[in-house]
């Protein structure tokens, strides 16, 4: 009885030390809600598969040309379709989450896919082509797939400071509290329809460019940039929850 005793005043002492914060959290963690729907795990997989095959045709088509030969060209859908990947999940990570510490926890992961390697991946892959053609004495923005391109870059650099702004530092730089939550539902919306000129723009590179048209499969070509992207797009509008949004 004395050794229950004592281990009981042992245990109570550790707790005792524990950071309110911290402890709230770890017990938050454990009463966590089921937050996917039915068919949103299936929709999740269909959209990774997705891009992985995207990503695989890309660097296959790449690898398969002898890229040594291509100049910076190279790089630029190398670091697109890394960049398309990164923004698929970073989508993909953020959508569930419903509770405070699922929010925080997908949040992190969202900004770390964007603003860390998906947004520095298309801007290199842009100066990489801009670059080359100035190489070339090529003209610029003279296809739809560039066109749309440049127009998908600046959309999305104003979609990622937007949304920087809404949470950093309290959303500080958006006059902080419920004006700076109010801003974010916004970006959510928004984020979709950028995120859908992104795989729009990947379509018209890898399916009406005469460079990828000249130097793939025709079968290829059609799997990887008509039915990835639009695979992508239906698999995350359906694990959209219009209710986070709140217009009305």
């Amino acid at each position: 009885m004395s050794n229950a005793a004592d281990n009981h005043q042992q245990l109570e002492g550790l707790l005792s030390d524990v950071d309110p914060e911290q402890d709230g959290m770890a017990r938050n963690t454990t009463n966590l809600r089921t937050e996917g729907r039915k068919g949103d795990r299936t929709a999740e997989y269909a959209a990774l598969a997705a891009v992985l095959v995207f990503v695989l045709v890309t660097w296959g088509i790449i690898f398969a040309n002898d890229p040594m030969s291509l100049g910076w060209f190279t790089y630029h859908p190398i670091l697109q379709s890394c960049a398309v990947a990164c923004f698929t999940y970073g989508v993909l990570t953020l959508q569930p989450t419903s509770q405070p510490v699922t929010k925080a926890a997908g949040l992190q992961r969202h900004q770390i896919a964007m603003f860390g390697i998906g947004i520095p991946c298309i801007l290199a892959g842009t100066a990489f082509m801009i670059y080359n053609k100035s190489l070339h004495s090529a003209l610029h923005f003279t296809s739809w797939h560039g066109t749309f391109g440049i127009i998908t870059v600046v959309c999305l650099l104003i979609q990622g400071l937007i949304g920087g702004a809404s949470v950093w530092f309290g959303g500080a730089a958006l006059g902080g509290g419920m004006k700076a939550k109010a801003v974010w539902k916004y970006h959510r919306l928004s984020g979709y329809i950028v995120f859908s000129l992104t795989l729009f723009t990947a379509y018209l590179g890898g399916a009406w460019s005469g460079w990828v048209t000249g130097h793939s499969n025709s079968l290829v070509q059609f799997v990887g940039y008509t039915v990835a992207p639009v695979v992508i797009l239906l698999a995350v509008y359906t694990r959209i929850r219009p209710s986070k949004m709140k217009f009305v």
